[in-house]
């Protein structure tokens, strides 16, 4: 099948991958000249494991082509994914407008019936706004499709590869089947391929990401709970996530969740909510919640030097909102190194992918380290802030050897408190019983 992609970031450029990955004539549309170029070089502008080296492979064997030509582009494919950017704004609610000039330039330029599918992430309603726009432009026959996306980052390629469900809202059996047969190879293994109304499809990405945001949240109160009452959050989590009406997953205790989905998609619910007359109290609470949360390594290091931050140095392990990416949009990190540097500490940090991201936001307003180790030189403690398996089993006398003091405050929970006690550290974990060396 004949595809184009339209938005050449996260979702656009895994998704545009993926089918041609499954042998579809693929083009990845950007109006962003230089990252077309770096594509076309092989050079992938985002860190995603296995993603480099599929864009290589169906790049070589003609699957898989960059443009900035949208015309030439969508007059290609039957098939044409909308994955553009849907920036938040300060109320919460989508910016839509790239989203709709697409949909103006796709009605300009098509010459017959197309599929026209929105991948971004987007309100309920955009399809009828893509439509219009659409409409406005065009009496060639088309179908709007709404086909959220649910990659995590860090995963996505056996997410789009592997899932465990696709969602297509349309309301044209043409279009219905066409999808599924282009998702088909993708749900070989017996995932369901589910048709609904659009409305619904969109609702489905909204609802399922508050819900995963809800349980964070949830267990981060459980988390400070348990600090206040002497409880072990680790045990409690436990006890919870064996039930199976709950689950293991997203019980994990830690300093909120970031990244470009759970926060923005959240508070886009709670705007559509207003919108139709209604207040989401439940989720007004846990983005509260969330937002508490991500300052509480900061409280805590302010709690044990007792207010007495100017002058000390730090080092941070771990600045991408979470591991195997680079991507630091609503991470913890952000606000902690903010803090720190407001409070005149100095500032040393170490992230496996996230470094290059880092020097954008912060400049040289910190020091950066290739290697862990070498961040912890003279600091008057570790702050772990990302949980990257790199991270779990180190060497801890060579952590004691460079640090100024073996204090840790861990937003992760990556170590056991009473292994910390018998190396000699003073340890604040998350929802568990901190250890004091010095006791």
């Amino acid at each position: 099948m004949k595809v184009t992609v339209i938005g050449t970031g996260y979702v656009g450029l895994v998704a545009g991958t993926c089918f041609a990955e499954s042998g579809n004539d693929v083009i990845c549309v950007d109006i962003d000249e230089a990252k077309i170029d770096r594509l076309r070089r092989g050079e992938v502008p985002i860190y995603e494991p296995g993603l480099e080296e599929l864009i290589r492979r169906n790049v070589t064997e003609g699957r898989l082509s960059f443009s900035t030509d949208l015309a030439g582009a969508i007059r290609h494919a039957l098939v044409c994914f909308i994955a553009v950017g849907t920036p938040q704004g300060e109320d919460g609610s989508s910016d839509l407008r790239y989203v709709i000039k697409v949909a103006e330039d796709i009605g300009t330029l098509i010459d017959g019936y197309r599929v026209v599918v929105c991948k971004s992430t987007v309100p309920v309603g955009t399809h009828l706004k893509v439509r219009e726009a659409i409409e406005s432009r065009t009496d060639h026959e088309f179908d709007v499709v709404s086909n959220p996306e649910f990659m995590k980052e860090g995963a996505a390629i056996d997410d789009f590869l592997k899932p465990d469900r696709v969602v297509v809202g349309c309301d044209s059996p043409r279009a219905g089947q066409i999808m599924t047969d282009l998702y088909d190879p993708f749900v070989r293994g017996g995932a369901p391929i589910l048709v609904m109304d659009n409305a619904s499809a969109e609702m489905v990405k909204y609802a399922a990401n508050s819900l995963l945001a809800t349980k964070i949240s949830f267990m981060n109160e459980i988390a400070n709970l348990c600090e206040s009452v002497g409880a072990d959050v680790s045990l409690v989590r436990r006890g919870v996530g064996l039930d199976t009406r709950l689950g293991m997953s997203f019980l994990y205790p830690g300093l909120g969740y970031g990244g470009s989905c759970f926060p923005k998609d959240v508070r886009s619910i709670i705007h559509t909510a207003a919108e139709a007359g209604l207040e989401f109290s439940l989720l007004k609470a846990v983005d509260e919640v969330n937002n508490r949360q991500k300052r509480r390594l900061f409280e805590k290091i302010f709690a044990h030097y007792n207010g007495d931050l100017g002058g000390r140095h730090f080092a941070i392990w771990g600045l991408a909102f979470k591991p195997r990416t680079d991507d630091m949009r609503e991470a913890p990190s952000v606000g902690l190194v903010e803090e720190l540097l407001g409070a005149g500490c100095t500032i040393s940090v170490h992230d496996p992918e996230a470094m290059d991201v880092a020097r954008k936001i912060f400049g040289d307003r910190i020091s950066y380290h290739r290697q862990n180790y070498e961040a912890l030189d003279g600091a008057d403690a570790l702050l772990v802030v990302t949980e990257w398996n790199e991270f779990r089993r180190p060497d801890f006398e060579r952590m004691r050897r460079r640090l100024k003091e073996p204090v840790v405050f861990d937003g992760r929970n990556l170590w056991e408190p009473s292994d910390m006690a018998e190396l000699g550290f003073t340890y604040f974990p998350i929802g568990r019983p901190a250890v004091n060396a010095d006791a």
